[in-house]
């Protein structure tokens, strides 16, 4: 069986550049679209509906092969559409009650999460002393972006606690999901590469988030979204949701492409950097003001996040054996 092929660096610069343009394109128009419409587990949701939209068409037209699952695959599926699910909500209603500056700030502390959820639930991933050394500068940064000059600790604590929330399912999320998809894409029959293991989850987390809405948002939706159209139109209203539900999908499967091609290293290290775009956009188009210590906060906890990911992929040193 011939190896195989290294993807070109011209594939690899066109697919980080959609990336990024797709995740930065994404938080300006999700920001719109919760800025209208007050029912942001709806507006969650039906971004994933967009992406369900954009699976079923490449499968359709044979664009790409239907995933081949029998029901114990999709059965072992559902806990990791869960948390892909509480990670996707939780970031929209982060930034939809707060600044996507500060969510963006918030969740650069996933390593945290990761690192915590890696000890407690076996098996134990335990990484180099180095590693957790690079949460200190984190959980610092993030820290100090909370102190407002003159104020002191000035925290929106409940886009903090949605941030948190889109963490510590991040977090959970790569600790089940990692040995199921591994398996799924190992069986060449199921169809499952990168891209239809994302759509897959995309189609999951849209069932889980309808619980939500209608345990959330139900009795009040009809109201808001007529409150919404009146105020901003029927047009704006459906673009921008439409538009964010689009760029989530094509930047998650951007982003898969790239990290099948070139590894978790070096596509963590890229997603902390992408951060820093996201955060200065999002400051000029929402005007969104960066004092001084949100600046230094947000680029120790950045840097610390960008040293934890290039630390914690080296082995840990084992334990001798008598």
């Amino acid at each position: 069986m011939a190896p195989a092929k290294e993807p070109s660096t011209t594939k690899l610069v066109l697919l980080v550049v959609a990336w990024y343009a797709g995740n930065t394109f994404y938080n300006v128009y999700n920001k719109k679209a919760s800025n209208m419409l007050h029912a942001h587990w709806f507006v969650a949701s039906a971004q994933l509906v967009v992406g369900m939209a954009i699976s079923a068409f490449l499968w359709g037209t044979g664009i790409r092969k239907m995933p081949n699952l029998t029901g114990s695959d999709i059965a072992a599926c559902i806990p990791i559409g869960l948390f892909a699910c509480l990670a996707h909500c939780g970031s929209v209603l982060a930034a939809a009650v707060g600044a996507v500056s500060f969510q963006q700030i918030v969740k650069a502390c996933e390593p945290v999460f990761a690192a915590v959820v890696g000890v407690i639930i076996p098996p134990a991933d335990i990484k180099p002393m180095l590693a957790y050394i690079m949460l200190i500068p984190i959980v610092g940064g993030v820290g100090l972006a909370c102190i407002k000059e003159g104020k002191g600790v000035e925290i929106n604590v409940e886009a903090f606690m949605y941030a948190s929330m889109a963490n510590a399912a991040a977090a959970l999320k790569g600790k089940f999901g990692s040995s199921v998809t591994k398996t799924l894409k190992s069986d060449a029959n199921k169809n499952m590469d990168a891209a239809n293991v994302y759509a897959v989850m995309n189609i999951i987390s849209f069932f889980c988030t309808v619980p939500f809405v209608v345990i959330n948002e139900l009795p009040s939706l009809n109201a808001e979204w007529t409150a919404a159209v009146d105020k901003h139109g029927f047009q704006p209203l459906v673009m921008n949701i439409v538009l964010s539900g689009f760029c989530f999908y094509i930047y998650n499967e951007f982003a898969f492409a790239f990290t099948a091609s070139v590894g978790a290293v070096t596509s963590s290290v890229l997603n902390t950097a992408k951060r820093v775009i996201i955060i200065v956009v999002s400051s000029i188009v929402f005007q969104e003001v960066m004092e001084r210590n949100t600046v230094l906060g947000s680029a120790i906890a950045i840097g610390g996040t960008f040293a934890y990911s290039l630390t914690s992929k080296h082995e840990a040193p084992k334990a001798k054996t008598s």
